[in-house]
């Protein structure tokens, strides 16, 4: 079985999610239109190849990748394992995001809402828009700034719903540490989706976060792997955490690729598998476009790698060791 393919467990749930995971930000138009067309042949790739775990969310594309996923798995959800967020819903208003999102209705805006019933009714209407009566994962959605009302609002709603059956398990999307730290100390999370904080440029999530994971018993969903970009080509005007990339950020991408070509490793493949280091990770979680994104995905992912090659990256100070 290639490494993409292969399965681990959510904690405290049956499922069972591949290493490789799809995010469809991407495939919701994020930046460029993406055709239904080539959206239904990238999840038809995803799902044949062995990529069982999509992940979606209401603000990609303003309910535009919702509504994709939910077409291209009608007739084979089983085996297939989907999330999608809470705590950003839509509702009718001015899409300032057109730009950002060139797919999604320009009739819906998106807002913060840590209400009960904000948090039910927006998952509700996500399922709708996925053609299910219920959903694997749900995530509380960039909580940075909710913190409380996630705690003390928004969690217990969807543990309730984990006892209607609506949900199997309780996770938190999020971009920074801190926050996600609150959050897991003070609920029952079965996973955690963390974009971006361990990587090949940035190791902070195992400072504290990853050990309180494992301590918690919370699967770790490691997104962001190329940091939004800089990390797949680091060039001037690549992006990194969504703004544009310092020459600093920039030098030093550069400079791990080219310690990786002694190794005749593709700067991708680490970046791609860097994250599976720390036990606390069960997945990761890269966006894909098109049908070409995926595939160089996969080939990243299952690139073979010199067993040596962390420690050598370790001993020339180009990465942490590992912090469990």
């Amino acid at each position: 079985m290639a490494r993409h393919s292969e399965l681990t467990k959510v904690a405290e749930t049956d499922l069972e999610i591949s290493k490789l995971s799809l995010g469809t930000a991407p495939l919701g138009g994020l930046f460029k239109s993406v055709s239904e067309a080539e959206s239904d042949a990238m999840i038809d790739l995803a799902i044949t190849s062995g990529i069982n775990y999509i992940d979606t969310a209401p603000l990609y594309g303003y309910g535009a990748a919702e509504r994709r996923v939910g077409r291209a798995i009608a007739g084979r959800k089983s085996g297939v394992t989907i999330s999608t967020k809470v705590g950003r819903p839509l509702r009718p208003g001015t899409n300032l995001e057109t730009d950002k999102y060139p797919d999604a209705d320009p009739g819906l805006e998106t807002y913060y809402d840590y209400s009960y019933s904000g948090i039910r009714s927006g998952l509700e209407a996500s399922l709708k828009r996925l053609n299910l009566d219920s959903i694997e994962i749900a995530y509380l959605h960039d909580a940075q700034d909710c913190i409380q009302d996630a705690i003390e609002i928004a969690y217990p709603v969807l543990d309730q719903m984990r006892r209607e059956g609506i949900v199997k398990a309780i996770g938190l999307g999020m971009n920074w540490c801190p926050a996600s730290i609150e959050i897991i100390k003070n609920t029952d999370l079965n996973i955690a989706l963390i974009a971006g904080r361990f990587t090949l440029l940035d190791q902070s999530a195992q400072d504290e976060l990853y050990p309180l994971a494992i301590k918690k018993n919370v699967s770790i969903v490691a997104a962001g792997v190329y940091n939004t970009g800089v990390l797949a080509n680091p060039v001037e005007g690549a992006l990194f955490d969504y703004a544009p990339a310092s020459k600093e950020i920039i030098n030093r991408a550069l400079e791990i690729r080219d310690f990786l070509k002694d190794f005749n490793v593709p700067l991708t493949a680490a970046a791609m598998q860097f994250p599976l280091r720390h036990p606390a990770v069960v997945t990761v979680l890269n966006g894909a476009g098109t049908v070409a994104e995926l595939e160089a995905n996969i080939a990243a992912f299952d690139f073979e790698l010199p067993t040596n090659l962390w420690s050598e990256l370790e001993s020339a100070g180009l990465i942490a060791p590992v912090n469990i």
